[in-house]
């Protein structure tokens, strides 16, 4: 009896784990962990990726060291039991801790992460040849992988708006790239620092050679990517230049989506301003309030000018422009503001006689405009521009400063011609020939 044959079982695949410069595991206490955790932990550019097992492709959490500081060891707490396996990665808005299994895995995760950030194997770690090979590798790897990037700090802006942005934001650093404005592919690079308080700003070009980059200053720096750009601004000033990453926005305007009634479609809707409520009822035996006023649009003639200030001791006499220009010169406009000097009074006659007493001179009339006209023209001037009742106080005062003008200078032409009477009196003192 022939059995029936059975299909052959494929074998299914094995999720493989991405391509990782480095990985191992590794305990990670974040700023707001109670306890340190324990990842399986990959090293891909400038990310690392925690998973929970090593045969896991999805990761649970990622680390950018885009916004690297600084590597720093931790003090063991037990000598014995702990011998120098926890160190501390320091980024710009956070610190994390680490903890491993052994110093030879500590020294090897703290030297691929500075050859990825420096882009540059380090020495200066306890490492064996092999691991310093290992890193060579990951560094041709990162530079290829930057060379087709480009930098977060590049932004489509112009030499003005870097200057702004880098104003705006200092914290989020002081190294911007942005294209050249000579349109021949090159870029060029701003940055902002602080010396005694002043801010300095200075620009530098980077010019494109065909695939290379090359630093425009006085021993001209050639560089295959603008991450090697941004790398050697960064390196030759001590890290005084932080490459400029700006935060991710926040929305200013509430919205929501919302589904329409007619064709079903989704939209995105912004919720409009609730008016401002209006005043409830008057309750009886309460204060009346005044009813709102309406708003009438009023044009530029007929806005009121700016009051004068009370300090100042003089008048501006406001009024409308005139109809028509007048023929006769000593009629003021009454649109302008009058000053008008005291005229000298003659010299005294020459006397053959004795020089008697020096004469009191009568009362002149005040000096500047004629009573009726200043009169018509604070009444014109008044009813001009101040044509409700609720300015009438504005118009007392500006009365109440004309007849202080008036007052003073009527006391001024009183001294001018007291003064020149004096001075006559003294003239004929002096010539007594002209007496005889």
């Amino acid at each position: 009896m022939a059995s029936t044959l059975s299909p052959p079982r494929i074998p299914k695949p094995k999720c493989s784990l991405p391509s990782h410069y480095y990985e191992n595991f590794l305990e990670k206490k974040g700023p707001y962990d109670q306890d340190y955790k324990k990842f399986w932990t990959g090293l891909q550019g400038l990310t690392l990726y925690f998973y929970n097992s090593n045969r896991d492709s999805q990761y649970m959490e990622k680390l950018d060291l885009g916004t690297f500081v600084k590597l720093t060891d931790e003090a063991p707490w037990g000598t014995s039991h702990e011998p120098g396996t926890r160190f501390n990665l320091v980024l710009r808005n956070q610190e994390i801790k680490f903890k491993v299994d052994s110093l030879e895995s500590r020294e090897m995760w703290k030297g691929f992460i500075l050859t990825v950030v420096e882009l540059r194997v380090p020495f200066n770690l306890i490492l064996l040849p092999g691991h310093l090979y290992m890193m060579a590798e990951a560094l041709a790897k990162e530079e290829v992988r930057r060379s087709l990037v480009i930098p977060s700090c590049f932004l489509k802006v112009s030499r003005l708006e870097a200057q702004l942005l880098l104003e705006r934001y200092p914290e989020c650093g002081n190294l911007l790239l942005r294209p050249s404005g000579d349109g021949a592919g090159g870029v060029s690079v701003t940055t902002r620092q602080t010396l005694n308080g002043t801010p300095v700003i200075r620009h530098y070009k980077v010019k494109r050679e065909g695939p290379t980059y090359v630093i425009d200053v006085e021993e001209p720096f050639s560089c295959a990517s603008l991450d090697a750009v941004v790398n050697y601004f960064v390196s030759h000033t001590k890290k005084a230049l932080v490459p400029f990453l700006l935060d991710e926005d926040y929305e200013k305007v509430l919205g929501y989506v919302e589904a329409d009634k007619e064709n079903g479609e989704n939209l995105w809707a912004i919720p409009s301003v609730p008016a401002v409520p209006s005043p409830g009822p008057i309750h009886a035996g309460g204060p009346r309030q005044p009813s709102p006023t309406s708003i009438i649009p009023v044009s530029s003639q007929d806005k009121l000018p700016p009051l004068p200030n009370p300090d100042e001791n003089y008048v501006t006499p406001i009024g409308d422009a005139p109809d028509a220009d007048y023929v006769n010169g000593d009629v003021p406009s009454t649109g302008r503001l009058i000053v008008l000097k005291p005229k000298k009074c003659p010299a005294a006659p020459k006397v053959q006689a004795k020089p008697p007493k020096p004469p009191t001179a009568p009362k002149p009339e005040p000096r500047g405009l004629p009573g009726g006209l200043a009169k018509k023209l604070a009444v014109s001037s008044a009813q001009a521009f101040f044509p409700t009742t609720g300015l009438a106080d504005v118009t007392a005062e500006l009365e109440e400063k004309l007849q202080k003008r008036r007052a003073l200078e009527h006391s001024a032409g009183l001294a001018e011609d007291q003064r020149a009477n004096l001075r006559a009196w003294h003239i004929s003192q002096a010539n007594p020939s002209s007496q005889n």
